[in-house]
């Protein structure tokens, strides 16, 4: 069965800035709440938390990316018995990562208070607050969380999508409520236990009442189980990198300096990281698509299809990071109130969209590697570069001075992945599926992005700089004069490819 990819894609993409928009204003508005409300020390110990079960999601292993890879090809050719199969080994597999999530995660209990450097918030039980978080992260793996599998593989990411909207944007108001009230950050922690079962329990009554004939029954072929536990063990290396890469850094910054310190750094993190995530999911929402494409078109469509979303994802990606080093400052100051320890010198945001680019620049050959299942080449890749990040942290905090030390964390992860990772994946792909030929020409097309994405979001940085506005309407102006500048250049050397998009969906449409 082929899918259509338009159509999917259409539906997708919208479900996702819808999605994505609430998931960047809600954390910067829970954020504030904290802030405002219970004061840095419990933002810091919000990031700890979510760091460390971060790396207890290793256990997962990939099983999850492996599977809806897997379902792929049935879904192409409508073999029904054998996504039932896929799904009840799913399922079996999940309640055991449940289980060891949260048998490990009790482990960590004795040790809680060493991740900490300096006073903890007045008042609170750290281990008991621990263990609810602990409760909330494995409870899904024991609450359906299998069954999105479904609607990934047929390219219906839009549902879910709906469904954590809907349920975060009332989270957060009731935790506003809730909060504003009582001041109470166990409450919060309740009330986000109680969004992870209903969130789960949704998205299981979405996907029976659109496949109702796809459901956990039958048994995979022992080589076929021999084959995902391969590629999970490639996963698994893969995911040891990305987990450390992003968990780590607030565990060795809590350790070496401070939870305030990691108030500040999970604050100027999740702004980039906010609109990172949205360029992610538009990816994300062409994964089934491409993973479809892949086995009913020929090399040659898939590597002009990969050179086409490169083109438009990049335009979105050189126009964020130009908005973002103009505003970072400013947003900054406003946001946190001028508050010194939690505000940092321009070198941090300059890094800050680096990495930003850096990785978003990367997200279209992912999407395909992993659409292609392009996972045993460089499985030592995230693995080598997670440990070298991990080195580079510690030094750089030891050796730079104070007011650098977090700017150090931030560094060591762009060189990480600029010398390891870059590298090792491109070659995987072009390696293992496409040509030399094609490589060459994708990375003169990056290159040049590169080039321009120095020179537009440097002339547009200094640009808004200039104006001599202040407080909420000189940002407001200073975004509108940013987004304006650096839009109508990218329109200007885009323009081919934006009336291309214009015109593929109006035919879909017609």
């Amino acid at each position: 069965m082929k899918l259509d990819f338009v159509k999917n894609t259409k539906r997708n993409v919208t479900a996702v800035f819808i999605a994505k928009g609430a998931e960047v204003m809600i954390p910067f508005l829970r954020k504030t709440l904290f802030m405002w409300v219970l004061g840095p020390g419990y933002l810091g110990l919000n990031g700890l938390f979510y760091s460390i079960l971060g790396m207890l999601s290793l256990a997962e292993m990939g099983f999850g990316t492996a599977i809806v890879c897997y379902m792929y090809k049935p879904v192409a050719n409508d073999d029904r018995e054998q996504l039932c199969a896929y799904l009840h080994f799913y399922r079996t597999v999940y309640r055991w990562v449940g289980s060891i999530i949260f048998f490990i995660g009790l482990c960590l209990l004795p040790f809680l208070r060493n991740l900490i450097h300096g006073e903890i918030p007045p008042g609170i039980n750290l281990h008991l607050l621990y263990f609810l978080q602990l409760l909330n992260t494995s409870i899904s793996y024991f609450l359906f969380a299998y069954r999105g599998s479904v609607l990934g593989a047929h390219h219906r990411n839009d549902v879910t999508n709906y469904i954590r909207t809907i349920l975060t944007i009332c989270e957060f108001a009731m935790v506003a409520l809730i909060l504003s009230i009582t001041h109470n950050y166990y409450h919060y922690v309740f009330v986000t236990i109680g969004f992870t079962m209903l969130n789960n329990l949704l998205i299981v009554y979405a996907s029976r009442r659109l496949f109702p004939d796809i459901t956990p029954r039958g048994t995979l072929p022992q080589e076929e189980v021999k084959h995902i536990l391969s590629n999970v063990k490639a996963i698994f290396m893969h995911k040891v990198g990305a987990i450390v890469n992003n968990s780590f850094d607030s565990i060795v910054i809590s350790t070496f300096i401070g939870l305030v310190a990691v108030g500040s750094y999970n604050n100027y993190y999740c702004i980039s990281h906010a609109i990172a995530n949205i360029i992610a999911a538009v990816c994300y929402s062409l994964l089934g698509g491409f993973g479809n494409k892949i086995h009913t078109e020929s090399k040659e469509q898939n590597f002009l299809l990969l050179m086409k979303t490169n083109r438009l994802l990049m335009c979105a990606i050189l126009w964020c990071a130009a908005m973002l080093l103009a505003l970072y400052e400013p947003f900054m100051f406003l946001w946190m109130k001028g508050d010194p320890r939690l505000l940092r010198h321009f070198l941090t945001p300059v890094l800050m969209v680096v990495w930003f680019f850096e990785k978003q620049a990367r997200e279209p050959l992912r999407m395909f590697k992993n659409a292609a299942a392009i996972w045993q080449q460089d499985r030592w890749k995230s693995v080598i570069a997670a440990f070298a990040n991990l080195a580079m942290n510690i030094t750089f905090i030891l050796v730079f001075p104070e007011e650098y030390k977090l700017d150090g964390v931030i560094l060591s992860t762009i060189l990480s992945d600029l010398i390891i990772q870059m590298p090792w994946e491109s070659y995987a792909v072009f390696s293992g599926f496409f040509s030399k030929q094609e490589a060459v020409r994708y990375w003169r097309q990056q290159g040049a992005y590169l080039l321009l994405g120095i020179l537009l979001a440097g002339g547009t940085c200094i640009a808004t700089r200039a104006l001599p506005l202040d407080g909420f309407p000189g940002l407001f102006a200073k975004a509108a004069f940013a987004a304006l500048l650096s839009g109508a250049v990218l329109l200007l050397l885009f323009r081919q490819d934006l009336i291309d998009l214009k015109n593929t969906l109006l035919h879909r449409k017609t």
